[in-house]
């Protein structure tokens, strides 16, 4: 059993350090993202004959909108079917499925006197009813959310594309009717579905000592869950 951090900082850090560090590296990749799809947008609006944006304004730009949410949404996506795939099926040998033939806590009905419990649990109801699905309706509604945010990014940018050929602008709801925006949506799918057939299928076989994502090393093949 690992010692407790003495000081409160270090403990707070300690304990939150995967979020922590997952957050850092999301705003290390979207710093990096806003810097040079600022000066690759900049370079395709001079060719437009077009005036450049400052950083400011890029930030608000159909480009910058359109770049960050249509990968958001295929990463919900991916996260809430994930979650939902996992209620009823499995898998063979893999860590990422719950065990074959054998039922687990997750399964169980919960129970409002278990210590720590949280306030819906105790309240029930529809507040117990909403809880007991919230993972998956969140990733979903950002999903919602995502996929919106992409067209409207999107709409501004093919817009502006349209207007230089002497056609119409669109509007959002227009611009997903269009094969561009459901192209960039399924490019970005598929490859949030392999990374879930990835995991699945490559925890069968291969381990990593220390992650719980993998099962024991000295685990078998066949060994279901973790």
């Amino acid at each position: 059993m690992l010692n407790q951090p003495s000081s409160p900082v270090l403990r707070f850090l300690y304990e939150n350090s995967l979020l922590l560090a997952g957050t850092a590296l999301v705003l290390f990749s979207l710093v990096g993202q806003a810097l040079t799809g600022w000066y690759d947008y900049n370079g395709e609006l001079e060719q437009l004959h077009l005036l450049p944006l400052t950083l400011r304004q890029y930030l608000g730009s159909g480009h910058f909108l359109e770049a960050t949410f249509e990968n958001w949404e295929s990463e919900f996506l991916q996260m809430g079917l994930f979650v939902l795939l996992t209620i009823w099926l499995r898998q063979k040998g893999s860590s990422e499925s719950k065990k074959l033939y054998e039922t687990e806590d997750v399964d169980e009905d919960p129970d409002p006197n278990k210590p720590g419990a949280p306030g819906p649990v105790k309240r029930g109801g529809w507040q117990l009813a909403l809880y007991q699905n919230s993972l998956t309706l969140a990733f979903f509604l950002l999903f919602f959310v995502s996929v919106w945010l992409h067209a409207v990014g999107g709409a501004e940018v093919y817009s502006i594309e349209q207007q230089q050929q002497g056609k119409p602008a669109v509007k959002a709801l227009e611009y997903m009717g269009t094969s561009r925006f459901w192209f960039e949506s399924f490019q970005n799918w598929q490859s949030e579905f392999l990374s879930i057939v990835s995991i699945v299928g490559l925890s069968i076989y291969l381990r990593q000592k220390g992650s719980p994502q993998s099962k024991p090393v000295d685990a078998s093949n066949s060994e279901t869950g973790k």
